[in-house]
């Protein structure tokens, strides 16, 4: 059994006499750890420790910061399958998604490496005789990230490698669902180079180590990945101190299936963008609009591939589709949302239940169709694997349904027409568009919400550049002349 601690300072932090909470296997219920619940003073102490360590490893050329950072993906390199295992464990997660996962938590590591040499300021022209205008690009200072616990090891190289390459130290908090592979990754820390007080881990309940984190003077940007309930008690308690937060929330994503589609690739992506972590991510398709003229095949395709779908335990069924949802709570909801688009009217196809297991938190892809689109499962966030289907008549008619939601992360169009996709993209209104594929966004783009599905994001220069701030220098070099 994983007892997982705090790392603070470069130590890890002793657990007696210390509140713990127990860490399930939600494929089979099991005890498999147990996660410190941090206090307030556990965040001052790291935050204060963050603080120290900053100025120094700003100092550091950014070059020596990438080569930490270089060091700490060759650790987890060292351990991928052990790591891959964790998560599967812990998350639920197949175990080929969880090796996917590690891997690229490594490419992203060393991806924001690269950026020591390529982090750049400017020089304006001056109005002014002999005078130039400098742009530096700064470090914030302390960073904090709260963690998700659907992708809980990727999450961690996306708010600890922007941060540390360019030259902040980092408070993180992983979910209390998914804690031990940070403790993992605090562990690889330990053994490296990376100055003491550069990274700190606490765990802890969002409502008290989050809210402290946020709250907490010292800090100087909170980075949150997570539901939007979430993102706006960090705003709050953020707010005391305006300080910058980065919140990348909550999804509702809309897939329009034209009638020129093509239905074999359509079928298939919309599979693994609603099956994908059994339907627990951000960026899933959330909901389906799919051309009258074309509806009945592709609602008998995607039927047979979610009928066909297999799920099963991510450590002993490996050939499994999906696995179980995280927890308990999780199930309840999603059986919540089901049986409520049954009471409004919508038309179940296939699933609808809990799979028949002796244990864990399964439940069996689901598919409903006549969905209406104001009904609550076409409009607020599953988390399950789900799929409500409704139709259309035309574009104008899909890109209205589809900009009609609060939510504007990730969007899909599946067609072969360069002028539908080229419309879509210029009038759909959230943040990411895929054009007939599924959704995985790439660590060199954007990924950032509209509306309440978050401010700011990850990934690419541009999400390196919420960890920095900008220094405006006016030099008059000749002003003894004057």
């Amino acid at each position: 059994m994983k007892i997982c601690q705090m790392f603070i300072n470069g130590e890890f932090v002793d657990n007696l006499q210390r509140k713990m909470t127990p860490i399930i296997n939600p494929a089979t219920e099991q005890i498999i750890g147990q996660v410190t619940q941090g206090t307030v003073e556990d965040v001052n102490a790291a935050v204060d420790a963050a603080e120290q360590a900053q100025k120094l490893w700003a100092k550091l050329p950014a070059i020596k910061r990438a080569a930490c950072l270089r060091e700490l993906a060759q650790g987890l390199r060292e351990r991928l399958d052990e790591f891959a295992e964790i998560l599967a464990e812990e998350q639920g997660k197949v175990l080929s998604l969880a090796k996917a996962e590690v891997g690229v938590t490594i490419d992203y590591i060393e991806y924001m490496a690269e950026f020591a040499r390529r982090c750049e300021g400017e020089i304006l022209q001056s109005d002014r005789i002999n005078e130039e205008i400098f742009v530096f690009k700064e470090p914030i200072g302390v960073a904090a990230g709260i963690l998700p616990w659907n992708f809980p090891v990727y999450s961690i190289a996306r708010k600890v490698a922007p941060a540390l390459i360019t030259g902040n130290a980092i408070v993180i908090k992983p979910s209390t669902e998914t804690p031990i592979t940070a403790f993992e990754f605090a562990k690889i820390v330990a053994q490296s180079s990376l100055p003491k007080g550069v990274f700190n881990l606490v765990t802890g309940s969002g409502s008290v180590v989050g809210n402290a984190m946020a709250s907490n003077p010292k800090v100087g940007i909170v980075s949150v990945t997570g539901s939007v309930a979430s993102g706006v008690a960090i705003m709050k308690a953020a707010a005391n101190n305006v300080t910058k937060v980065s919140l990348e929330l909550g999804g509702k994503a809309p897939a329009i299936i034209m009638a020129d589609a093509d239905l074999e690739l359509t079928t298939k992506a919309i599979l693994q963008g609603r099956l994908i972590n059994s339907g627990q991510a951000c960026s899933c398709v959330e909901r389906v609009y799919v051309h009258e003229d074309i509806a009945e095949q592709f609602i008998e395709k995607i039927t047979v591939a979610m009928k066909n779908a297999k799920v099963g335990n991510p450590l002993t069924d490996l050939d499994a589709d999906m696995g179980p949802l995280v927890s308990k709570a999780q199930l309840e909801q999603v059986e919540a949302t089901v049986q409520k688009a049954i009471e409004e009217g919508a038309t179940l196809v296939c699933g609808g239940k809990r799979s028949d297991t002796k244990a864990g938190y399964y439940y069996e892809p689901t598919l409903f169709i006549n969905c209406k689109h104001d009904s609550d499962i076409m409009r607020n966030e599953i988390f399950g694997p789900v799929l409500p289907i409704t139709t259309f008549k035309d574009l104008d008619e899909a890109i209205m349904l589809a900009n009609d939601c609060e939510f504007g992360l990730t969007s899909f169009i599946f067609t072969q027409n360069m002028h539908v996709a080229m419309r879509a993209c210029k009038e759909i209104k959230f943040g990411e568009t895929y054009i007939n594929r599924e959704n995985f966004e790439a660590m060199q783009g954007f990924h950032a919400g509209w509306r309440k599905s978050g401010i700011g994001g990850d990934d690419g220069k541009h999400g390196l550049e919420e960890y920095l701030q900008t220094h405006v220098v006016y030099v008059d070099y000749d002003a003894t002349v004057k």
